[in-house]
This record gives C-alpha cells, sequence and structure tokens, in this order.
C-alpha cells in the first residue's frame, strides 16, 4: 500500500489530537494572514495618501530643488522630455507643476501659504483636488481665480467670490504680487493641506512669479506602488543631468521608515506566535511517536525498512500541517476580501491622531497573494524542521527496547 494512504489513515487513528492540532495551526493561520492582511493594507493607503493627495509615485525636478526648494531652481518642460516620459508604459498620469511660497493676505490677516500652479485637468487625474470642494467650484484652464483650504480661508475670513492677495518673490528675485478671487474652497483629509495649500491655473501662476514656460517638477503617476520599481527603471535610462528623477520614497524617507519598523514588529508578533505553533506541532509528533513506539519496533522487527517507516511519519506530519493551513487560508479569504471592501474607520480621538501624523483614519486590507502563500510556506519550513525528530527517531530506533514498552 501507498506510504502516503498509510499516512493518511494513521492521522486518523486519533481524532481528537489531529483536530487539535489542525485547529492550533488553522487559527494561527487566520490571524496571521489577518494580521498581515491589515499590516499591508494600511501600509499602501499610507503610501497611497502621500502619493495620490500631493507628491505622485514619481518626480521629475532639477538637482537642487529638492535641497533648496526656491523658484530660481525651475526648468522649461520640452517637448522632447515629455514624448519619452509618454513612452514609459507604466506611467498613467502626467502633470506638470509650479510650486512656491507666499504670504496669503486679507485685510489686516496674514499667512504663509503654498502656492500651486496646476493643470487643473491632469493633475485632477492625479491627486483629484476636485474632489474635496466643499463650497464653490474647482478651477479650470484660463480661470483667474483659486481654490484654496478651508482653515486658511477660516483663519483669513475669506469665502468664495472674496478675493485673496498674494504676496512673494518671484523668478529671480522679481516681486510677485497679486490678487485673485476665490472660486473654491476645498477640505482635504490632511489637516496640513487645509492650513497652507492654494491652487491656481499654471500659466496664471507662471505670471504671478514671472516664470513663463517653467515648472519645479513633473508628477508622474504609475497603478500603485508595486509598478513604481520598473517605471523608475526605465525612466532613469533617459534622465541625465541637470534633471533627477524622484520616488516617493525619497521624498518621504519618514514614511519609509515608520512603515521598517512597524514592519519589524509584526514580524516579531508572527513569530511569537509561529514559535507556539511550531511547540504545538513537536508537541504532537513527540506523543505519535511514544504512543507507537512499540508498534514501530513490531514493524522493523517483520522486515520494514527504516527509510519508509520515517517516510510515513514524515507524510503523517506533512498532512497534519497540509490540512490546518489550507483550512485556515480558505477561512482567511472571505475574511480579507469583505474588510478590503469595507475598510475599518477610526473615529474619536484616535482619528485626531491619525490624521495629526498626515494619515487618514482607517485600516485598510490587502489581498496581496503574498499575505497568504508566505502563511502557507512559514508553516511548511516549520514542518520539515520538526519532522528531523521523528525521522532521527526512526533511524536511532531500539528494536529490543521498543518492543519491551
Amino acid at each position: 500500500m501507498n506510504i502516503t494512504v498509510i499516512a493518511w489513515r494513521n492521522i486518523w487513528r486519533n481524532k481528537r489530537r489531529t483536530l487539535i492540532t489542525t485547529a492550533s495551526i488553522f487559527f494561527g493561520v487566520i490571524f496571521a494572514a489577518v494580521m498581515s492582511s491589515m499590516q499591508e493594507g494600511s501600509y499602501s493607503k499610507m503610501i497611497d495618501n502621500v502619493v495620490k493627495f500631493y507628491s505622485g509615485y514619481l518626480q521629475i525636478q532639477l538637482e537642487d530643488y529638492w535641497e533648496n526648494k526656491t523658484i530660481n531652481n525651475t526648468f522649461v518642460l520640452t517637448d522632447t522630455l515629455l514624448q519619452k516620459v509618454h513612452q514609459s508604459k507604466e506611467i498613467t498620469g502626467i502633470s506638470p507643476r509650479l510650486e512656491s511660497f507666499a504670504l496669503a493676505s486679507s485685510d489686516q490677516l496674514t499667512k504663509g501659504a503654498v502656492i500651486i500652479g496646476i493643470d487643473p485637468e491632469r493633475e485632477n487625474k492625479i491627486t483629484n483636488p476636485e474632489k474635496w470642494i466643499i463650497r464653490g467650484r474647482y478651477i479650470h484652464h484660463g480661470d483667474q481665480g483659486v481654490i484654496m483650504g478651508n482653515e486658511l480661508a477660516g483663519y483669513l475670513h475669506l469665502d468664495v467670490g472674496d478675493t485673496l492677495v498674494l504676496l512673494g518673490m518671484g523668478y529671480h528675485g522679481v516681486n510677485a504680487a497679486g490678487k485673485y478671487p476665490i472660486t473654491g474652497i476645498f477640505k482635504n483629509p490632511l489637516p496640513q493641506f487645509n492650513k497652507t495649500f492654494v491652487y491656481m491655473d499654471l500659466p496664471l501662476a507662471q505670471g504671478l512669479y514671472s516664470a513663463p514656460n517653467r515648472i519645479t517638477s513633473l508628477v508622474l503617476m504609475v497603478k500603485d506602488h508595486y509598478h513604481m520599481p520598473p517605471a523608475r527603471k526605465a525612466l532613469k535610462s533617459f534622465i541625465r543631468t541637470p534633471y533627477r528623477l524622484m520616488s516617493w520614497d525619497e521624498m518621504q524617507p519618514e514614511l519609509v521608515q515608520m512603515i521598517a519598523s512597524d514592519r519589524m514588529g509584526g514580524k516579531i508578533m508572527k513569530a511569537i506566535l509561529y514559535i507556539i505553533i511550531a511547540f504545538g506541532i513537536l508537541g504532537t509528533v513527540i506523543m505519535m511517536f511514544s504512543e507507537r513506539k512499540r508498534e514501530l519496533g513490531v514493524m522493523v522487527s517483520i522486515g520494514m525498512q527504516k527509510t519508509l517507516l520515517a517516510g510515513i511519519l514524515f507524510m503523517e506530519t506533512f498532512y497534519i500541517g497540509l490540512l490546518g493551513v489550507a483550512t485556515g487560508i480558505l477561512a482567511t479569504i472571505p475574511i480579507t476580501t469583505w474588510f478590503y471592501h469595507h475598510p475599518i474607520r477610526i473615529a474619536g480621538e484616535a482619528a485626531k491622531a491619525f490624521l495629526d501624523m498626515g494619515v487618514e483614519p482607517v485600516f485598510a486590507f490587502s489581498l496581496m497573494p503574498s499575505v497568504f502563500y508566505n502563511q502557507a510556506l512559514t508553516v511548511f519550513i516549520l514542518i520539515i524542521i520538526i519532522t528531523i525528530y521523528p525521522v532521527v527517531k526512526t533511524f536511532r530506533l531500539d528494536i529490543s527496547n521498543a518492543l519491551r514498552t
């Protein structure tokens, strides 16, 4: 009879023990997979908060711009550069920007603001600022007005239809000053946007700063952050000095560090969990071997090869692990799928703490295949390690002692 059939029958000789061991693996896999799904989903959400609300996945800038963000570190976007970027199949969106700073004023009130000149249609496909308009309307190409954050507008006592005065320094030290009607007020989930951001049409911003046809960055989007590395590799093949290509992780090192530290904490938690599972499986294997020591001795004494016997014991342990992993993964898929489509929203003080960190207050989940197969791979590695015990004990089996047991 095939050893796989023998092993399968053997594990059901003691159904209670098999079910208890399988259940420990089952619940361990569910817990680890759901935790991994929530971790990876939350990381993806954090990255989305950064790239889809502001930075994009990649930016083309002058080499000195990131360290010295002045209006003088701008460049003229050439058709040649634009065509090469369009040829990269991973790029899903392109938007030019001119960013600088100015004093936003109203009557006797003044506050520093970030002024962003955008192509309204292109920018809307990347960061979708129109989505956050709460009063008035979004700007269009050729508009002479601006949209601004609700907290900045509230501080300056301004609303839709009022006039915003901007004072700053333009290209090569030229004075930058202008009056602009407010066409819309937005409320972004990230508070710092609402406190400081003012959007206007790109040619209008270029006129304000006396920088015709100049931009500070070309913002690029890809499908998701998993498509960013190949896109970056393709773009770096032709991005040469004086330009520089920057990815979201280079522009947000704090977020990268936070994700790395949190992921390490998650790995420690899962390591502890899998150690517990491993000892549970090992206990079952030790008990199985001890209870069947006489039986194994009889089988060897009547001519069964120890190699074949060790194979049967290996398959028994493998089947128990396979049952626990398979049922655990099957149970995890509908749970994570539900939470993927219905993420957990955070409210109250916890939500405020998330917003203060610039993160949307939500626990998102991921359906990445690695969330599931990593758990299966980990358990099977543990099983292979654990099966060393019965295999070694089988080859060291003393038949005379085993028969007297």
